[in-house]
């Protein structure tokens, strides 16, 4: 068997929607040539608003719910919380209800999240299952790219009977805002979105200043700790626009997630992974510090990273110029499955694998010579052009689903067994 026949994909693929929005906050203020002497821009706008007469703040109140109403659900408590953001900032004592609602919304935007990209997918199967259903239930999560290149991750849910039925959940029409809530002794930051119905619902777009511009590339991981307690735990990129940092997030439940940046040397770069479980009692990531090789790290604090090794630079053509982790390690009899990218000619971006030691992960038993999966003629072209990658696979009894995004536009899957897999490398 060659390396390209190891998976076959299958007839299912998620594409961008600029329909699907979200209400986020809209900030705007004067250059700061500009901004001495005056009042802010915000304090301008409200003023402006209420110096309106009452009747035409109820025709234009009239007009905001027809609009938003069909598009989101209770809009109207997404506006007043946004009031109370910047209640202390407009200047005025503002008494009626209708009217802090108006102001809310003056201060909010409509943001079509996914409307450029929708790519960059990572998969974890649903906690507490039996590993010996026929079927299993998983949580997808996706990168949307939209207005000003900026990234959110999206969420979607589904079945897979480990062969060729996959089962995707209808996709809701509703984006669900998170309230942020800071816990400083803690370390978290809580993104609540106590309105979503399904995870499909809910967005985490760019809430601190360190993901200004973007929520990047989740990795998402069942965590089983000694104690035998589960969680959902990704890493991801953080970026403010300079520089980027890896931060991690943790699941509560469909509605709740809880966020915090990573420390140490070894955190302030992509591609971060962590294994599912503890290893000789440490925590252990996989990551691509030096934007080449991938790197194992050690750590006895999930948020505090300082070492780590290279285990494994590039060797084949189609890797020369870059090689990184995927997703998350997956733990099979023979070692610890995990697929690679490698960037080889033209920027290509191509999908291979490696098996781990179980006992020592820095011991690299056999890799993928060749692609596994890599960008065809059909599907070269896109918003970002030859690029196959994936971040993070399904594991159910021996076979794989594995999530991968095109040219970082758009998703689609494919499944193959790890017996095929391992029977290519060497």
């Amino acid at each position: 068997m060659k390396a390209a026949d190891v998976f076959t994909t299958l007839d299912v693929e998620l594409h961008p929607d600029p329909a699907r929005t979200v209400i986020r906050p809209f900030n705007f203020g004067y250059p700061d040539a500009f901004a001495a002497g005056r009042p802010t821009r915000t304090q301008a706008v409200v003023s402006r608003l209420m110096a309106l007469d009452e009747p035409m703040r109820e025709r234009m109140l009239g007009l905001l719910h027809h609009a938003m109403h069909e598009r989101h659900r209770n809009v109207d408590d997404v506006f007043l919380r946004r009031f109370e953001e910047v209640r202390g900032d407009i200047g005025m004592v503002v008494e009626k209800a209708c009217d802090r609602l108006l102001i809310g919304a003056y201060l909010s935007q409509e943001y079509a999240f996914e409307s450029a990209a929708l790519f960059n997918p990572s998969i974890v199967p649903v906690i507490d299952q039996d590993p010996n259903d026929n079927s299993i239930a998983f949580v997808l999560s996706l990168r949307g790219v939209g207005e000003g290149h900026i990234s959110s991750v999206t969420f979607r849910s589904g079945t897979w009977d480990g062969a060729r039925g996959l089962h995707l959940d209808p996709v809701s029409t509703q984006g669900v805002p998170p309230r942020i809530e800071q816990d400083d002794a803690a370390g978290w930051v809580r993104l609540r979105s106590d309105d979503s119905q399904d995870i499909s619902e809910t967005v985490i777009f760019p809430t601190l200043p360190s993901q200004r511009q973007g929520v990047e590339d989740l990795r998402l991981v069942r965590f089983i700790d000694d104690d035998g307690t589960q969680s959902i735990i990704g890493t991801y990129t953080a970026f403010d626009g300079r520089s980027a940092r890896a931060e991690m997030l943790r699941g509560i439940d469909v509605r709740s997630y809880e966020m915090r940046p990573l420390a140490g040397a070894m955190a302030g770069y992509k591609g971060m992974a962590l294994f599912p479980r503890r290893i000789d009692g440490q925590f252990v990531m996989l990551g691509r510090q030096d934007s080449e090789n991938i790197w194992l790290l050690r750590s006895d604090d999930l948020h505090q990273w300082d070492t780590g090794e290279i285990i494994m630079k590039p060797k084949y053509p189609w890797e020369f110029v870059q090689l990184g982790n995927c997703g998350s390690p997956i733990e099979i009899e023979e070692g610890w499955l995990v697929f690679t990218h490698g960037v080889g000619l033209v920027r290509g971006y191509c999908v291979g694998a490696c098996l781990l030691d179980k006992a020592d992960p820095t011991k690299v038993l056999a890799r993928t010579p060749s692609p596994l999966l890599f960008p065809s003629g059909e599907q070269r072209g896109g918003y970002v052009p030859n690029v196959t990658y994936s971040c993070g696979a399904l594991l159910h009894k021996r076979e794989i689903l594995l999530p991968y995004a095109i040219a970082d536009e758009y998703s689609a899957f494919a499944v193959g067994s790890v017996d095929d897999l391992l029977s290519v490398m060497e």
